[in-house]
């Protein structure tokens, strides 16, 4: 919803027969439901249209700066629901929302690139572009153009229809089609490199499966060799500490010399021979823990003499340290590493695989996927014919009471495939977004030929046939669209409309101000208009007008009219004055202009 516009120093369109004047500053401040822009002919209630395209991404023109100032700007604040898609799109770009807002700033220089803004952060124009387009609709004359494309057309009539689960399903087997296709061209176009490709990888595997490395095996090899090949030093000097610690593990005898350990046993049993205890048996007590460590160490030191590593075929230990010293110098550094490179090249391998067998294989599971794409095409074409039927319908019916009786919508829904001679055909039909050609066909009034949308309507008509058709999108998802936490069953999305009361008046002016009232209980509606009986629907309404010289010339202001001054409006809207009787008409237009 758009909480907020300001525009500083925007310039006028030129026009040849109107004498605008630029918005030196504005500040609107919207709310819920629905907000009439109203003014004088002339007045520039259009630019501040022109300021909500500049934060959605428009071209700029450094034209519209007003006389004097270095640049225009504009910036519109919006409010956006948590887990949104306008505000995921801002994540995206590095800009997420701040307290539930969004920030769209456009900047135009007199001389210079125009700069665009999201939360503060500079982006592309396109940035803006994606942003506003999930957060305002325009349908003004320079705007409706875009519903007249078919990717336009299908998308409202996908949103209408609200079948997420065939769209989802159709694009899911879509991709695996066009997934597999992709993979065939790929093992057919490149089949030589992937067959020099896959013989590489099958002698890498074979020579790597054949000497079998093990996790941590070169670092084990290693210290085994280095023990065998020290192992006449080792038994020597293990020997050696060993007679000099405990003589009896040598096979010496008492008269050989005593060990530590003989030497230790001596002093505890001189100390306990004293009979007085204290510190003596305190000392004897210590003595014996030590000599039970050096005993612990002289059967570990005895162990390593045991272990016979003098025995071992040092020749193949180091053969087996050259093989896996080879595997790591190409696929390394770290055995562990060749160890994983195993291990996806054998994945790798299967992909590769082009034998005549392999695809073979894929074209059959292609046959099947090219079925699974076309089954689901034709369940999304039901769903879409049922809801081009029923938005057909409503939206007729609406036109009816928007002072278009004998108009009518109706939409084409023509699956390409249906003279298709086989699945294969009817496959090559489809596309990312199914197998459909969806067209929006205009009947302005009875009689007339039905026109593409957009080719057969003039701006005002247009402008009422999407709000017809905003209208019946809204009823439809009245209660499944609703954002969280919004206890007025609001969307996110905000409508802006202009000239839709070009060519009406009278009864269908009302029953035009109900309507987009009604659209605005669910959406935030904004409507630039000429006439009292639609901006009396109006839960506010701005007044655009010029104001005083300010000493750098006339410029345009835009107030709020509220209580009185909003009577004033909405009579001089009905007849051009302020006289009682056209202040008592306003009163009693705006009191009998309410939905409840």
């Amino acid at each position: 919803m758009l909480e907020e516009l300001e525009i500083r120093n925007l310039g006028p369109i030129r026009h040849a027969l109107l004498d605008f004047a630029p918005i030196r500053h504005a500040l609107l401040d919207f709310a819920p439901g629905m907000t009439a822009i109203t003014g004088e002919t002339g007045a520039g209630k259009s630019m501040l249209l022109n300021a909500i395209r500049l934060i959605s991404g428009a071209s700029a023109d450094a034209g519209r700066i007003s006389a004097g100032a270095d640049e225009t700007r504009a910036q519109g604040v919006f409010a956006v629901p948590e887990g949104s898609r306008a505000a995921a799109i801002a994540d995206d770009a590095g800009a997420p929302e701040q307290d539930g807002e969004l920030f769209l700033t456009r900047s135009v220089p007199a001389k210079g690139r125009s700069r665009a803004m999201l939360n503060g952060h500079s982006v592309p124009r396109g940035v803006l572009a994606h942003v506003s387009g999930e957060l305002v609709t325009i349908h003004g004359q320079a705007d409706q153009l875009r519903i007249a494309s078919a990717s336009r057309q299908r998308e409202f009539l996908d949103a209408y229809a609200g079948d997420r689960a065939a769209l989802d399903a159709y694009h899911a087997a879509w991709q695996a089609l066009r997934d597999m296709d992709d993979k065939l061209a790929r093992l057919q176009g490149q089949e030589a490199q992937a067959r020099q490709r896959a013989d590489y990888l099958k002698d890498a595997i074979a020579r790597i499966d054949r000497v079998d490395p093990q996790v941590g095996e070169d670092a084990d090899l290693k210290s085994k060799r280095d023990r065998i090949e020290n192992a006449a030093a080792i038994a020597q000097g293990v020997g050696g500490a060993v007679a000099a610690l405990d003589s009896a593990q040598m096979g010496y005898d008492d008269d050989g010399g005593a060990g530590v350990t003989q030497l230790i046993d001596r002093a505890v049993q001189s100390l306990r021979g004293i009979h007085v205890g204290g510190v003596f048996d305190e000392s004897a007590d210590r003595l014996e823990a030590i000599g039970g460590e050096i005993a612990d160490v002289v059967l570990a030191l005895t162990r390593q003499v045991d272990d016979g590593e003098e025995g071992a075929d040092l020749d193949a230990i180091n053969e087996r340290i050259h093989d896996l010293d080879e595997l790591t110098r190409r696929w390394g550094p770290e055995l562990d590493d060749v160890i994983a490179w195993r291990r996806q090249a054998g994945l790798e391998l299967e992909d590769l695989d082009a034998s005549p067998e392999k695809i073979d294989e894929l074209r059959r599971r292609r046959e099947q996927l090219a079925q699974d794409a076309v089954d689901a095409a034709v369940v999304l074409h039901a769903a879409r014919v049922k809801a081009a039927q029923e938005l057909s319908r409503t939206v007729s019916g609406e036109l009816a009471e928007l002072a278009m009786s004998g108009a009518g919508l109706d939409i084409a829904v023509t699956q390409r495939f249906d003279d298709a001679g086989s699945v294969e055909d009817a496959a090559a039909a489809l596309e990312a977004h199914g197998g459909d050609d969806i067209a929006f066909l205009f009947t302005p009034f009875p009689g007339s030929p039905q026109l593409p949308m957009g080719k057969s309507a003039s701006g005002g008509e247009l402008s009422r046939l999407m709000l017809a058709m905003e209208l019946a999108s809204a009823e439809r998802h009245r209660d499944d669209d609703a954002l969280p936490g919004d206890s007025d069953g609001r969307t996110g999305m905000t409508f802006i409309f202009d000239e839709v009361d070009a060519g009406v008046g009278g009864k269908a002016a009302v029953e035009l101000g109900r309507r987009l009232a009604q659209l605005a209980r669910t959406s935030q509606v904004i409507v630039v208009t000429h006439l009292a009986q639609v901006a009396s629907w109006a839960d506010a309404q701005f007044v655009v007008s010029k104001a005083a010289s300010d000493g750098e010339g006339v410029s345009t202001a835009v107030t709020r009219a509220d209580d009185e001054d909003r009577v004033r409006e909405i009579a001089r809207m009905l007849s051009g004055s302020e006289s009682e009787t056209s202040l008592d008409h306003a009163r009693e237009l705006l009191a009998q202009s309410s939905l409840d």
